[in-house]
C-alpha cells in the first residue's frame, strides 16, 4: 500500500499560491494520481485552506478553490471524537496551534507522516513524523 502523506494548510496554499514548496507539492499531487501516494487532510486543515484564502482575496475565491480541492486525489477526513482528542493531546504540550494538531493526530493515528513548511511542527518531531517542503 502506497505510504500515507497528510497535509497540513501550510503546503496546500503554497501550491494555491505558488509559493516556496509549490513544486514539491504539484509533485505529490501527480503521485496521488498516479497512485503511488496517498494524500489526506482534516476539514479542519481544509477550513484554514479556506479562511487564508478568504482573507487575502474574497470567500467566493476560497469556495472556488476549495471546490477544486476536493477533486483533486486528496482525502478530506471528517473528525470525530477520537481524532479530536489526539489533536487536544498533541495540544495540551503547548506551542503548536490546534488546527496543525489535526493534521499530526491524523498522521500519527494513520501512521503517516505530515508535510509542511510550518515551523511550529518543530515542536512534534517527537510525537509524528515530518516532511519538510
Amino acid at each position: 500500500m502506497p505510504v500515507l502523506k497528510v497535509l497540513d494548510a501550510h503546503p496546500v496554499v503554497a501550491f494555491l499560491e505558488d509559493e516556496p514548496g509549490a513544486d514539491q507539492v504539484r509533485g505529490l499531487l501527480l503521485r496521488a494520481e498516479e497512485g503511488k501516494v496517498r494524500l489526506a487532510m482534516t476539514v479542519v486543515n481544509l477550513g484554514e485552506v479556506w479562511y487564508a484564502i478568504a482573507r487575502a482575496d474574497s470567500p467566493e475565491s476560497a469556495d472556488r478553490l476549495v471546490q477544486e480541492i476536493r477533486g483533486m486525489a486528496i482525502e478530506i477526513v471528517d473528525v470525530d471524537w477520537a481524532l479530536s482528542r489526539e489533536a487536544a493531546l498533541l495540544k495540551a504540550r503547548g506551542g503548536v496551534s490546534y488546527a496543525d494538531c489535526f493534521a499530526a493526530a491524523l498522521a500519527r493515528t494513520r501512521k503517516g507522516e505530515v508535510v509542511t513548511g510550518d515551523p511550529e511542527f518543530r515542536r512534534l518531531e517527537d510525537a509524528v513524523r515530518i516532511a519538510w517542503l
